[in-house]
């Protein structure tokens, strides 16, 4: 397993105390029953991780920073593909229909969002109108000519199903990467940038 955490990663091993002071008694409850933090894109300073806690509504999120000596257990989106979900949702189905097509393409992915944090919980955070939220890790460029066809591939399912692509310079949208365009969005951890080829840092100027 790769040794840093990276972007939609879950850890295990925060506790509430490390926290800021004025933190909310949900995220305080979240840690305290021992739930995992999802690691987010930041600049921060050596022996820290930036991270996000997740409640049990959507404006339950709160971002913080972790000790890295403070964890306990890693476990990345490609991870939890060998995981069974408890309940029957679209969600969970579009993901088993997608996973051979996926497997497939040789590049190296996985689960984020609700689906998930369930699979890696058995926390019932997904639900019958949730998104399913995929991680293609292309350290390669992905051409055009491949992208087109693999958004039309996630089209037309029982759920959404938005795919981002971890290049070396963080994360981009399958949609926009497919969508031709001159320069696309890219998620870094100094924020978002726009640039004209993702994977090549010299042409991100």
């Amino acid at each position: 397993m790769h040794d840093i955490p990276r972007p939609h990663d879950l850890l295990w091993g925060m506790r509430p105390e490390q926290l800021p002071v004025d933190a909310p008694a949900w995220a305080i409850a979240v840690l305290s029953a021992g739930q995992p933090v999802v690691v987010r894109r930041a600049v921060v300073a050596p022996g820290l991780v930036a991270i996000g806690l997740r409640g049990a509504t959507r404006d339950q999120r709160l971002a913080a920073l972790m000790p890295v000596e403070a964890i306990s257990r890693r476990v990345a989106p490609e991870d939890l593909l060998g995981r069974q979900a408890s309940e029957d949702l679209p969600v969970f189905r579009v993901l088993a229909e997608l996973r051979p097509r996926l497997d497939a393409l040789g590049h190296c992915w996985g689960v984020t969002g609700s689906a998930g944090f369930q699979l890696a919980t058995g926390l019932p955070t997904a639900h019958p109108d949730s998104d399913l939220d995929l991680l293609l890790r292309t350290d390669h460029p992905l051409p055009r000519s491949e992208a087109r066809p693999l958004l039309q591939l996630l089209e037309r399912r029982a759920c959404r199903v938005d795919l981002q692509l971890e290049t070396p310079l963080g994360g981009v949208a399958l949609s926009e990467w497919a969508s031709g365009a001159a320069r696309v969005m890219v998620k870094t951890a100094d924020g978002p940038r726009l640039v004209g080829d993702p994977w090549h840092a010299e042409r991100a100027a």
